[in-house]
């Protein structure tokens, strides 16, 4: 019933639809994509698996695992969806030499689900974190594909619209070969859902299986150093204006800015003017304030961080990743802006081992205590230890279920 009234509409308001899809900025192929209507290269008969994320968030959560799954799988064939034009462009980016295909995820409709499946032919399907399709879920029990939502999760607001309709939801859950989750919070809210409580299980969150980058550099300093990370235009001056309070109160302390594009040099060194470049041998001995202009560099200087404030958090950006701080041990601080990494701040946030603030104000309370409080520093900083503890194991939770189907 879902199928034929889905494709009734879809059929209806295909020149609506297209239209729409191309004023949101999607070209014609990747709409005749979203389909069905692609060319798939000769997969010999191999055994497919497809991983699906929906965008920019949930491609840099699976990164990992299908970097991973190629290795152990070299004898299968890997596809890799994305809902979003932001999302293919990272995947193109990131997975191209990795990806046998890189395409869309088809439109929920009975025809353009049959087309993508009898190109693809996946063996197995995983969807990152919430994605529930109707007719892709029959398409895939009917033709006898696995079907499994990993780093599974499901915000309140989300929730609390999805127990209206739990007679909806409940037999399109029972129908996922496997349901595994982010938190034992969200395994309660599926199985309160109707997931089927012997295939729906706590995996943990991808996100957090990463390892600190080796160290390979040298950075000459003295005293304690504050890091603004990954910064956006306007929060240069918000980073600077809290160092300079911070410094009346912290003689030792000082500055490193790291601008999120380097394109933007010339702006951030209008702002801080008072500095020296990382690409041209500066130091934090004889001078207090350093602009890291070099490429690649970032997610080693942490480890030379006391506190990090983390950039795109104080204008619509959305924030960047937070753990490739804390995994060094370092308390992190960030604005209100946060979308992109919401799951991660919320677990880090419960932990304790990171902070979100709303005003620049409070930016500077919360480094303050940081800086004066060492007993606070230290439960901070250990606190981001446990939580790695806690998280990590995701990975290989995935590969050994793939493991009893490849």
């Amino acid at each position: 019933m879902i199928g034929f009234f889905s494709e009734i509409i879809f059929r209806a308001a295909y020149p609506i639809l297209a239209l729409l899809h191309k004023r949101g900025g999607y070209s014609d192929e990747a709409f005749r994509r979203k389909c069905g209507d692609f060319e798939t290269p000769d997969f010999e008969d191999k055994q497919v698996i497809m991983f699906h994320g929906v965008s920019v968030g949930e491609i840099n959560a699976i990164e990992k695992l299908i970097k991973t799954t190629r290795g152990q799988f070299p004898d299968s064939k890997i596809v890799v969806t994305t809902g979003t034009n932001t999302g293919q462009e990272i995947a193109l980016k990131k997975l191209s030499d990795t990806a046998d295909l890189i395409t869309y995820f088809p439109f929920d409709t009975p025809t353009c689900v049959k087309r993508f499946l009898d190109k693809v032919r996946p063996s197995a399907v995983l969807m990152a974190e919430t994605e529930i399709w109707p007719n892709f879920l029959d398409g895939c029990v009917k033709s006898g594909t696995k079907i499994f939502i990993i780093n599974g999760r499901i915000s309140d607001r989300t929730f609390n619209s999805y127990k209206k309709l739990k007679f909806f939801f409940k037999p399109l859950l029972r129908k996922y070969t496997g349901i595994f989750t982010q938190s034992t919070e969200d395994l309660n809210k599926f199985l309160e859902l109707g997931a089927n409580p012997e295939t729906t299980k706590r995996m943990n969150n991808l996100k957090f299986d990463i390892t600190a980058p080796a160290v390979d550099i040298e950075l000459k300093k003295e005293g304690r150093v504050f890091l603004a990370a990954s910064t956006h235009s306007g929060e240069d001056k918000i980073a600077l204006d809290a160092f300079k309070r911070l410094k009346e109160k912290h003689p030792d302390l000082k500055f490193i800015i790291a601008p999120r594009h380097l394109t933007r040099l010339d702006e951030v060194k209008s702002v801080v003017k008072d500095y020296v470049l990382r690409s041209e041998g500066g130091d934090l001995v004889h001078n207090d304030i350093m602009i890291l202009d070099t490429m690649g560099e970032l997610g080693k200087v942490f480890a030379f961080a006391d506190v990090a404030f983390i950039g795109g958090s104080f204008n619509k950006t959305g924030g960047h990743n937070p753990l490739e701080a804390i995994i060094f041990g370092k308390p992190v601080i960030s604005g209100p802006s946060i979308h992109n990494f919401k799951d991660i701040y919320s677990i880090i946030q419960n932990a304790h081992a990171g902070f979100v603030v709303k005003t620049p104000d409070e930016l500077f309370d919360v480094a303050d205590k940081l800086f004066s409080d060492t007993e606070f520093y230290q439960n901070t900083a250990k606190a981001g230890e446990e939580v790695f503890k806690e998280q990590q194991g995701a990975l290989d939770f995935v590969i050994k279920i793939l493991q009893t189907l490849i």
